[in-house]
């Protein structure tokens, strides 16, 4: 188990020393369109004496190509963000390891992140805080017509990405189905598109996938067998280095609320109002419009300390997590209490 974690750990370090040398932006879209913004006043301190306002802060989001991004987006480009004197940054990567690269080299401030990430973090001693929770979906979708069911998985091949949340998602549904993960073989695909090509082309048994791809494999016929919902389980988080938070704690506040006013325009408006920016932002195809079903979003709150415990405790099995930290060591109440 230790060597193991070791491994893990010395691999994370290893990356951490070439960062200097890796092009972050590589595979990335930027969907800030305003002019630049500078970083000034990163606090968010109070207008300044005279009645001047406060210099707009500027944080900078690293995102997936999911619907946990959605407000986020349209916070920024209905102008939400600029409302609430903070200028969101969205920079919106093919998989997780591309994000974290791009967190670990400080290029963002925040980012959308799992459970299981946030253990990693911490165990490899990065102070990294759980902001909030967020609204996010992965679905474990198969084109073997032989599989009907999660159970009837077992010595079949799953595409999924490696010690994140994706693997913690297709333990926890494996082990409701009375199964365990030594039951499937595990192809590592950490680009989410790849997944859904090779599971279209039947080059695996089942894959885990979050939206829009797992609308895009229903249209191409694939099935869904469970998804995090039904599997009750939530590891999608926003995070941030606690460091970000004490700098701009302010921010982080003026975010939520840009974020909270884009929920409300979402529940007062039609879908079509706003499906043409989630089909450009977000990825879906132009010709599954009509098939695509945005979820009915919340105001952000913050993780349940139970789902913080229960992915910390896989993290633990597995041997990625050895250091003794609890749940609410790494919850930050800059913006919710605990």
């Amino acid at each position: 188990m230790k060597r193991k974690n070791w491994k893990h750990l010395t691999m994370l370090l290893m990356l951490v020393a070439a960062i200097s040398v890796v092009a972050v932006g590589c595979g990335t879209s930027n969907t800030n369109n305003a002019g630049a913004d500078t970083q000034g006043n990163a606090a968010g301190e109070a207008p300044a004496a005279g009645g001047t306002p406060a210099e707009t802060a500027t944080l900078t989001l690293g995102l997936l190509p999911s619907i946990d991004a959605i407000p986020f987006i349209i916070a920024h480009e209905r102008g939400f963000d600029k409302e609430h004197n903070v200028n969101l940054e969205i920079q919106t990567f093919k998989s997780a390891k591309d994000r974290d690269v791009a967190f670990q080299a400080g290029k963002v401030d925040g980012l959308s992140a799992d459970l299981v990430a946030i253990s990693i973090y911490n165990e490899a001693g990065l102070d990294v805080k759980i902001t909030s929770t967020t609204t996010g979906e992965f679905d474990l979708l198969t084109g073997n017509d032989a599989i009907k069911d999660v159970k009837d998985l077992k010595g079949k091949t799953v595409i999924l990405s490696k010690n994140t949340s994706t693997q913690y998602t297709v333990a926890t549904m494996l082990k409701q189905a009375g199964l365990t993960e030594d039951d499937i073989t595990v192809t590592e695909v950490p680009q989410i598109p790849t997944r859904l090509e090779l599971l279209k082309n039947q080059k695996a048994d089942a894959a885990i996938l979050p939206e829009p791809y797992v609308t895009m494999g229903k249209a191409a016929g694939l099935r869904v067998l469970s998804s995090t919902k039904t599997a009750n389980v939530n590891p999608f988080v926003l995070a941030f280095p606690q460091s970000a938070i004490d700098a701009k704690g302010q921010a982080i506040r003026d975010m939520y609320a840009a974020y909270d006013e884009a929920v409300a325009y979402m529940k007062s408006h039609v879908q079509s109002d706003y499906i043409d920016l989630i089909i450009k932002e977000v990825g879906y195809p132009d010709t599954l419009k009509d098939q695509i079903k945005v979820p009915e979003y919340q105001p952000a709150n913050q993780v349940d300390v139970k789902e913080v415990e229960a992915a910390f405790a896989w993290a633990r099995e597995t041997g990625l997590l050895t250091k003794n930290i609890a749940a609410e060591d790494v919850i930050s109440d800059v913006q919710f209490k605990k």
